[in-house]
């Protein structure tokens, strides 16, 4: 800092004329070297990042003005050589600046150091002065205690000789005080026995029993003990006819035994009789619990009923228990097993009152009543079981919740099948209801929506409800049962899987009896209970697990398994969902194809087709199967999707009509009627079923619109040539049955997913009928075709 002086105040004074050349002109440069190597010390500068330059220049270079070698003179020769005049003005016009603005702030960093300086020496000459202040009133303490000190030691002096004799003085009248108290004990006892101070009376008899026992021999203390035992066996029969009055509480009784061992009472028994007093009180509360239980009042609410029994009998089987581990400690493992067995019995009775209090609440919806009910019954049995674990009381209590808990489970199951089979008497009554009132009802999707609603609101509620039992705040979600299996088994697979595996049994049974049950059952629902269980496998089953997984944080090994497709079960083996779905579908195509099968059954049993007329219309009963067939077309088209069809011909109409043609029907029934026909009709008929492809009636159904309508008409179609094959046909009946399959294929083609299928069964019918008539003349086409478009 005197370099940095020295700089600013060079500038300030200058040199006087006077001056050598040696003298502060000289040392100016150097100056200025050194505060300017302080100042990169300070900051920790290397020279060259100290000029703000690279390190490139040379460090040697006389006319970097930053440099440690700068030369002023070699620094002016080159800017008078280098630059021109203007130039050389605006160097010196800057430099000057830069001297003045270096010279302001040094000046003011030498103002601010001196203004510190001058705090500095203002403050430590204060300190000075405090602790000159602070030495002189030290000296006076020292000179005080020392007085002091002095004076005390003059006391200790002249009191010696009286300390002596004031001890002895107090030791002749602590014992003159301790024989008041022997001599004065009878009189004493007597008072606290007639004033019912039991307590007071023991401990004086506890502090003068070892003084008497001692001295018994001298006459005195003798006839003292004597008074004494006669008031103490007084004031033990007092203290046991309280006890066995057990008009007091459970503290008062303890007190009374704990009195009576003082007095040297034999344990055994008293410990016999404290159980037997507690037998009697703790009765009287399960008493008091059962007859609120009893058929004439009404029974408290749940809580209300736990409540009770936890204030009144486990708090008394509290207090009981604590006051004999306290009073009998030192019977040993015999008394803990008597207060065990004690326990233990009074406790199932007093949880079979409380499970037939819970069984009671069985049949209410809502858990949050019952859940606090369990969580205060299970809270008030942790003190018991900790006191007597060998009772083996929480764990019963635990046993009793987990029961409780699984029955609810049970409960919730049973009400998610009650909903779901309500859900299907609704759906019934509205497919119902609109028949008998001649008005259109509700639409098969809109009820599918809300079936499947209902009964997923329903399982939410359900899971919502059994979600109690697992709450952080219960006592007992945390062990090791609620935690795990109540979760896993419980209620994922007992209750939601149990539930879905139900629904599918329900399902299915409408499948199981087609003539009785299946028959009354409506053909819409089963198809809607149909699309309900596909749905149910393709998304809803897989939705309702991972809810069920998400609340319960279930910790299953199946549920780590690999993903699986959107298609299938979400577990292997889960519920036969896919499978319900497609019996059920496959029930519903018989059941309409019976439906249609008998219709056109009655038809051509109850004609005469040997006496018909010639055929001038199409019989109401075809045109009947074709809006009935329409309307089952509409009525799946509601819940399932139109399915893959082959591709189809330009006209259908003409084509099917060709298999009636007389080209055809010529070769086929030419043999019938021909006289020299040289082979039999049914061997040619049999010969060319060989080569036509076979038909199976009964094959699966798959879930789109096209598979269950070519079933249903495979069945009525096959229905029909049955019943053609066991009639004799007249003209004019083969050429109504010509007429018949002719409308028929007009407008079936459309339903089915091969043509071909609907022509080839039309085609066998027709010539079945031909086989069974003696005149197989058949109709000529433009006539029939002219009869089916006018009809």
């Amino acid at each position: 800092w005197a370099a940095v002086g020295a700089m600013a105040a060079g500038p300030v004074h200058g040199s006087g004329p006077g001056d050598s050349p040696e003298g502060p002109e000289a040392e100016a440069p150097e100056r200025r070297r050194k505060a300017h190597g302080m100042l990169k010390l300070y900051y920790g500068l290397s020279e060259g990042e100290a000029a703000g330059r690279p390190a490139g220049p040379d460090p040697l270079d006389p006319t970097d003005l930053n440099g440690a070698h700068f030369d002023p003179e070699v620094y002016l020769d080159k800017l008078r050589r280098e630059c021109p005049l203007a130039q050389l003005m605006d160097s010196e016009t800057d430099m000057v600046r830069q001297i003045r603005a270096l010279d302001s702030d040094m000046q003011t960093l030498v103002y601010e150091n001196y203004n510190k300086f001058i705090s500095a020496t203002d403050t430590i000459r204060k300190m000075k002065n405090d602790f000159r202040k602070m030495e002189d009133e030290m000296d006076r303490l020292a000179t005080n205690m020392a007085v002091i000190t002095d004076f005390s030691a003059r006391i200790s002096a002249t009191l010696q000789d009286r300390h002596e004799r004031i001890t002895k003085l107090a030791g002749v009248h602590a014992l003159l005080r301790k024989l008041q108290f022997l001599f004065e004990l009878p009189s004493r006892l007597t008072k606290c026995v007639e004033l019912g101070a039991y307590g007071q009376a023991v401990r004086y008899q506890g502090r003068a029993q070892a003084v008497l026992q001692q001295y018994q021999h001298l006459p005195s203390f003798r006839a003292i003990q004597d008074d004494c035992q006669v008031i103490t066996a007084r004031l033990v029969q007092q203290l046991r006819q309280r006890f066995r009055e057990g008009g007091s509480g459970a503290p008062e009784q303890a007190e009374c035994v704990e009195l009576l061992l003082a007095l040297g009472e034999p344990a055994e028994e008293l410990c016999e009789e404290f159980l037997a007093h507690a037998r009697g009180r703790l009765e009287e509360e399960l008493r008091s619990l059962e007859a609120e239980l009893g058929p004439s009042p009404p029974a408290p609410d749940v809580l209300e009923f736990t409540d009770h029994g936890g204030s009144g009998f486990v708090g008394g089987l509290c207090q009981v228990a604590a006051a004999y581990q306290e009073l009998f400690a030192a019977q040993g493992p015999a008394g803990a097993e008597k207060l065990a067995a004690f326990a233990r019995e009074l406790g199932g009775r007093y949880f079979a009152l409380v499970e037939r209090r819970l069984a009671q609440e069985q049949g209410g919806g809502d858990n949050s009543l019952l859940v606090r009910a369990l969580d205060r019954f299970h809270r008030r049995l942790r003190a018991p079981g900790a006191l007597l674990a060998a009772a083996g009381l929480a764990e019963a209590a635990t046993e009793i919740v987990e029961r409780v808990a699984r029955e609810r489970l049970g409960h919730h199951l049973q009400g998610l099948r009650v909903a779901f089979l309500g859900c299907l008497t609704d759906v019934r009554q509205a497919l119902a209801a609109p028949r008998l009132a001649g008005k259109e009802g509700p639409g098969l999707a809109e009820l599918l929506a809300n079936v499947a609603s209902s009964i997923l609101s329903h399982i939410k509620a359900s899971l919502a409800a059994v979600h109690l039992f697992t709450a952080k705040e219960v006592s007992f979600s945390n062990k090791p049962y609620f935690r795990g299996e109540f979760c896993s088994q419980g209620v994922r697979e007992g209750l939601i899987v149990g539930f879905i595996r139900s629904m599918c049994q329900t399902a299915q049974s409408f499948c199981d009896s087609p003539g009785e049950k299946g028959g009354a059952t409506p053909p819409a629902l089963l198809l809607l209970l149909s699309r309900l269980c596909l749905d149910y496998e393709t998304a809803t089953i897989s939705y309702i697990l991972t809810l069920t997984d998400e609340q319960f944080l279930v910790l299953d090994s199946s549920l780590t398994a690999r993903p699986r497709p959107a298609t299938s079960s979400p577990l292997p083996g889960l519920c036969p969902a896919r499978e319900t779905a497609r019996r059920l579908l496959t029930h519903y195509v018989k059941v309409q194809g019976l439906v249609i099968s008998q219709m056109l059954r009655k038809s051509v049993e109850t004609r005469d087709w040997l006496s018909t007329l010639e055929p001038r219309n199409v019989r109401a009963v075809m045109k009947r199967v074709v809006e009935d067939t329409t309307a089952i077309d509409v009525q799946v088209g509601l819940l399932y999707e139109e399915g893959v069809r082959k591709a189809q011909s330009s006209d259908s109409s003409k084509r099917t009509f060709s298999v009636y043609s007389s080209s055809r029907q010529q070769g086929r029934y030419a043999p019938s009627y021909t006289p020299s026909a040289p082979m039999d009709t049914n061997l040619l008929s049999n010969i060319q079923k060989l080569f036509s492809e076979r038909i199976d009636v009964f094959s699966p159904v798959e879930f789109n619109k096209v598979s269950v309508l070519t079933g249903i008409i495979k069945i009525s179609l096959k229905t029909l040539l049955e019943c053609v094959r066991l009639r004799t046909f007249g003209r004019f009946g083969l050429q109504q049955v010509q007429v018949d399959c002719h409308f028929l294929q007009l407008y079936l083609w459309r339903f089915v997913a091969d043509e071909e299928l609907v022509h080839l069964l039309l085609d066998e019918v027709v010539a079945s009928a031909a086989l069974r008539c003696p005149d197989p003349v058949p109709m000529e086409p433009s006539v029939v075709e002219v009869i089916c478009e006018r009809g």
